[in-house]
C-alpha cells in the first residue's frame, strides 16, 4: 500500500515543536498525499523562555502545559480523527494522550522521534499509549523494543541532484546549530582546507544570545567561541538550498552523544552532495560507500585531500526514494515497527 493510498481521505491529529519549518513541510507532505491534517506545536509557546524552561525544570511549567493540553482536548472534543501523529513527544502529556484514547479509540496513535533519549527522557514514559512507535536513534529502537526509521531529505534537494553542475563556489560547507565542540572541529577542518587550497563556508547559529552567554560559562567547548562568528537567525530552506548548490562537499557534525543520523546526512543525500561526517555509525546504513561519504575522527581531524576530487556514485532508485519525506511518511504510516530500518542495515540487526 502507498502513503497515499493510507492517507487520502483521512483526517490527522499532528503534534511537533517548531523545529527550522520541518512541521510545516510534514505537514505539507501528509496533505499532498490526501490527508486533512490538524496542526498543534508541542509546547505553549515558542519562545526562548519556554524553550529553555521546558528542557532544564519542566516541573515548574507543568501546570502551564496541562492547561495548554486541557485547551486542546476542549477544541477537539467534536472532531473525529483517525491518526494522531506526535513527532518527538518532548513536551505532550501522559493525561492527554489517555483522554484522547477514550474519546477516540477508533484513532490510529502514531509516535516518531528524531532525538535520542539520553537527550530527552520524556518520550520514554509516554510510549506506552501509541500504537506503534519509531526513533531515528538504532540503539533506542533496540533498547526500547520499537521501530527504527532514520531521518529524510525533503523534495527541493532533488532539484540540486537533478541540476547540471558548472562549478562551485564552496568546496565545503558546514550549517549547525553551535553546540559541544561543533565549533572546534569545523575550525580546524576550516584550517585544513586553507592548507590544501580548499574554499569553505561555516555558519553557527544560537537561538538567543542569553543561551550563547550560559553555555559560554558551563560549557567548556564554548570558551574560545567567537560571538562574532555566530548567527542568531536560522536560515530559511531556500537559503539552504542556494547554499548547497553552490558546495561541492557537506561537512556533519553529529552531537557527540547522538548516534542517529541528523537531518544534515540525508539533505546531502537528497543533494547528490559528497559527505564528511563525524558519525562511524553510517557505515552501517544501506546507502554507505566510501566514494561518497567520508567518516572523519573528531579528535584527529584529518580529511583525505582525495576525497574532494573523486567522481560522485548514485544509490539506487530505491534507496533513494526511501530516504524521501515520502518514504519516511510511508514507513511510518503504512508499515509495522517489524518491517523497520533494521533489515536494511549492514550489522544484520535482528
Amino acid at each position: 500500500m502507498t502513503v497515499q493510498e493510507k492517507l487520502s481521505g483521512t483526517k490527522i491529529l499532528f503534534f511537533s515543536v517548531q523545529t527550522f519549518n520541518l512541521e510545516k513541510e510534514i505537514k505539507y507532505a501528509m496533505e499532498k498525499a490526501g490527508a486533512t491534517v490538524t496542526y498543534y506545536d508541542e509546547r505553549p509557546a515558542n519562545n526562548n523562555f519556554t524553550k529553555g524552561i521546558i528542557r532544564l525544570k519542566r516541573n515548574i511549567y507543568q501546570k502551564r502545559i496541562n492547561l495548554y493540553y486541557r485547551k486542546i482536548l476542549k477544541d477537539i472534543e467534536h472532531l473525529q480523527f483517525d491518526f494522531l501523529f506526535v513527532n518527538r513527544g518532548e513536551v505532550i502529556t501522559d493525561h492527554f494522550l489517555k483522554e484522547f484514547r477514550k474519546a477516540q479509540p477508533q484513532c490510529e496513535m502514531i509516535f516518531y522521534t528524531w532525538d535520542s533519549f539520553t537527550n530527552h527522557k520524556h518520550p520514554t514514559t509516554i510510549l506506552k499509549n501509541f500504537d506503534k512507535c519509531f526513533t531515528f536513534d538504532l540503539e533506542d529502537a533496540r533498547q526500547y523494543h520499537i521501530g527504527f526509521r532514520p531521518l529524510f531529505y525533503l523534495d527541493q534537494y532533488k532539484d540540486i541532484n537533478n541540476a547540471e553542475v558548472k562549478g562551485f563556489k564552496y568546496d565545503l560547507l558546514f550549517l549547525g546549530t553551535a553546540h559541544t565542540d561543533r565549533y572546534l572541529i569545523s575550525n580546524k577542518v576550516k584550517e585544513w582546507c586553507v592548507k590544501n587550497g580548499l574554499k569553505n563556508f561555516c555558519y553557527y547559529y544560537m537561538h538567543s544570545k542569553t543561551v550563547y552567554y550560559y553555555q559560554k560559562i558551563f560549557d567548556s567547548s564554548f570558551k574560545n567561541f567567537d560571538v562574532n562568528q555566530l548567527s542568531f537567525t536560522s536560515l530559511t530552506t531556500e537559503e539552504i538550498i542556494d547554499l548547497y548548490k553552490e558546495s561541492k562537499v557537506i561537512l556533519d557534525i553529529n552531537h557527540p552523544g547522538q548516534k542517529g543520523l541528523t537531518m544534515r546526512t540525508f539533505e546531502a543525500l537528497g543533494a547528490g552532495k559528497k559527505l564528511i561526517t563525524t558519525n562511524e555509525e553510517i557505515k552501517k546504513y544501506p546507502f554507505y560507500s566510501p566514494e561518497m561519504i567520508h567518516v572523519i575522527d573528531r579528535k584527529n581531524v584529518e580529511p583525505a585531500r582525495s576525497f574532494f576530487d573523486s567522481p560522485k556514485q548514485n544509490i539506487s532508485e530505491e534507496l533513494y526514494y526511501k530516504c524521501s519525506i515520502e518514504g519516511w511518511l510511508s514507513d511510518i504510516f503504512t508499515k509495522t515497527e517489524d518491517e523497520d530500518w533494521k533489515k536494511l542495515m549492514n550489522d544484520k540487526v535482528s
